[in-house]
């Protein structure tokens, strides 16, 4: 893990970052320097975790170790860190990995714990048989982290196809130009339809990744990230 504190503030939360790569690129330290952005910006601690990466570690090592790291916290973080709010998000691989962390720790009984969840462009079906999902049935990382599983409609693979009720409030942060928008918008109905509280955010001429460029839209996008988590925060207790 990395751990990003806030500087000169005690800590009010804590964010689990997950970062992005198709589950077989990236590392937590691509995202040090925005992590202590919003550390700074919300007086929060960012923990970013380092699961390991396909093909030499395909499905469930990452869901493993994201779901490792998130109990770690929901034990250690009023004593370590002084607070018991937590949220979690990732982006791309990130944002389906914070899906299925947020189902595996409703399963637990303990997802009441998590204040909210910020969900920037990640993709939710990757069995290939929905009309999202054939959009990128052909993507090198789908077999490099679950071509070993028979069925990829599993919801720990493909969380459009949980049963998505008792979740924490999510934002689903995507482009309109973004070839997973329809995988995107799939999840925030089936959300919605369970009961759930979700807050689906398109933004224009956008495609995959917008948020880590150095444009205008990316830049109110993650200012709005930025104020959804501070209004989840806010009404957290702890």
């Amino acid at each position: 893990m990395r751990i990003h504190a806030p500087r000169d503030t005690v800590p009010r939360a804590v964010y689990l970052d997950i970062h992005g790569g198709g589950f077989y690129l990236g590392s937590a330290a691509q995202g040090d320097a925005r992590n202590q952005q919003l550390a700074d910006a919300l007086g929060i601690v960012v923990v970013s975790v380092d699961y390991r990466l396909a093909p030499e570690h395909p499905w469930p090592a990452a869901p493993d170790d994201c779901e490792t790291v998130a109990l770690w916290l929901l034990d250690q973080a009023e004593a370590r860190f002084g607070t018991t709010r937590l949220a979690i998000g990732g982006f791309s691989a990130g944002a389906t990995l914070a899906m299925t962390t947020l189902l595996r720790l409703r399963d637990r009984g303990v997802v009441d714990s998590v204040a909210g969840a910020a969900l920037q462009f990640g993709t939710y079906d990757l069995s290939g048989l929905t009309p999202a999902g054939r959009l990128i049935a052909d993507e090198y990382f789908i077999q490099a982290y679950a071509g070993h599983v028979a069925d990829r409609t599993a919801p720990d693979i493909s969380p459009v196809y949980g049963d998505l009720r008792g979740l924490p409030p999510l934002v689903i942060v995507v482009g309109s130009l973004d070839v997973l928008l329809e995988d995107n918008m799939a999840l925030a109905a089936r959300v919605s339809a369970a009961g759930g509280d979700v807050d689906l955010r398109i933004y224009p001429e956008a495609r995959h990744g917008f948020t880590s460029r150095s444009t205008g839209m990316a830049t109110a996008a993650l200012r709005d990230i930025e104020c959804w988590l501070a209004d989840r925060f806010s009404s957290a207790s702890g």
